[in-house]
């Protein structure tokens, strides 16, 4: 097939994320990866300022990923984890164990960021009824945030702003408390926690777990709130007998500047999701963890096993690139090129605050958001990017950069530029 006929064939049978089917664009065709790269089938070359979905740390064909790959798929590519195990798997969770807030003892590997957030509920769950507790099986969490898009990860995310409205009244009912009005970067109002205080306070009885985005609200919102926020929800769920999900899907391995978001705030969560940037973007791969103390509570009492099991669960392909991503990032300056990448956001994006329909800028470690007072047109805002050599993926009022950690200052300065034509074009 040639690329119009390839494009063809793709709108008319493959249905792709957020759209829909038959679909109305043509999406680009890619023949390959490279650094922060991507090639397209007509040779034209894009800076990737997505990381393909926030995932692709190292950028593409990094040859150490690629090696863990080629010498795990000549021992095996997968074997069911029920009653076997392997040494990636072990190694993995080993290697967790030395970077994750301490206290977190347990892994549950899934098969992607929605399923470890399942799987995080589900604990919580069973937890509160192996304790005797069964009104406890609500949960809490603020708005304005994303958990992904499987059904009961549907029922936490925004019910208004979110993208799964139309569910809505379809899910369980869950509690939604005011998202944080602190901003990161400012003084913490103490007035964020009161209702927090009195709904906990009030309705402990029921809810199994607050489950929330530590730091940074993602696709939610793409907002940055006050640690102080987290110390106080972590403080309040301990005080009032809740579980606490801290949701690092997004924010983990090192996107924020921190490993973890939860590390800005120096709390442990009793449950932890990761996801996305495990594997380096190379596999869908996600792990769930918790406390000794919630693996204990579901074992030691009737039914005594956690009832979850998907095929590919401890894939060892997965197992083994993850591992092969961690020791890179362990091995490579991540903190100084995210702290690299953020000074060079700072400079190249805030000066779009000038622009009168730009609602706000804010960056943080390796993420750039320009919010805009009114929501942009995603094919138009990308066409205009495209056109310039850079590729990234708006929604509603936000245009967001989240780059690889490998990418030049030269880079980042072209995606800075993108930004400021683009969006100066649109006053």
């Amino acid at each position: 097939m040639n690329i119009k006929e390839l494009t063809e064939f793709d709108k008319k049978h493959i249905w792709h994320p957020y759209s829909s089917s038959p679909g109305l664009i043509d999406n680009l065709v890619v023949n390959s990866a490279e650094g922060v790269n991507l090639v397209l089938e007509d040779n034209r070359v894009l800076i990737d300022a997505m990381s393909s979905w926030w995932s692709v740390i190292h950028g593409y064909n990094h040859p150490e990923l690629n090696r863990a790959l080629e010498n795990q798929v000549k021992k095996t590519a997968h074997v069911m984890f029920g009653g076997l195990t392997h040494k990636p798997a072990i190694e993995l969770m080993n290697l967790l164990l030395s970077i994750v807030p301490k206290g977190l003892e347990k892994v549950f590997y899934c098969d992607s960021g929605s399923v470890a957030v399942e799987v995080a509920m589900k604990m919580a769950l069973q937890y509160w009824f192996s304790q005797g507790l069964k009104t406890k099986n609500k949960f809490v969490t603020i708005r304005k945030g994303y958990h992904g898009d499987t059904w009961h990860a549907m029922s936490v995310c925004d019910p208004v702003t979110g993208m799964h409205s139309i569910f809505h009244e379809r899910l369980s009912i869950q509690f939604f408390l005011p998202s944080p009005k602190s901003d990161y970067h400012q003084e913490f109002d103490d007035e964020d926690i009161q209702k927090v205080e009195e709904f906990l306070k009030a309705e402990n009885d029921k809810i199994a777990a607050f489950i929330l985005e530590p730091i940074v609200q993602g696709a939610g919102g793409m907002r940055f709130y006050h640690p102080e926020y987290l110390v106080a929800v972590r403080n309040l769920c301990s005080k009032y007998n809740v579980l606490m999900i801290a949701d690092e899907i997004a924010t983990g391995f090192g996107r924020t500047g921190k490993m973890f978001a939860c590390e800005h705030a120096d709390i442990v969560p009793d449950i932890m999701c990761l996801g996305k940037a495990i594997t380096g973007g190379y596999m869908s791969f996600a792990a769930t963890m918790c406390t000794d103390e919630i693996a204990r509570g579901i074992s030691e009492s009737k039914p005594g096993i956690f009832m979850h099991g998907p095929t590919f669960m401890g894939n060892p392909l997965a197992c083994s690139v993850a591992l092969a991503s961690i020791r890179l990032l362990l091995e490579s300056n991540w903190k100084e090129n995210v702290m690299m990448i953020e000074t060079q956001l700072k400079k190249g994006l805030t000066g779009l605050k000038n622009n009168k329909k730009v609602k706000d800028v804010r960056v943080l470690g390796a993420i750039g958001v320009v919010e805009m007072k009114d929501p942009v047109d995603m094919t138009l805002i990308q066409n205009e990017f495209i056109s310039m050599g850079v590729w990234v993926r708006p929604f509603g009022k936000l245009i967001y950069t989240m780059p690889p950690y490998v990418i030049s200052k030269f880079e980042l300065l072209k995606i800075a530029s993108a930004f400021n034509v683009v969006i100066n074009q649109l006053v």
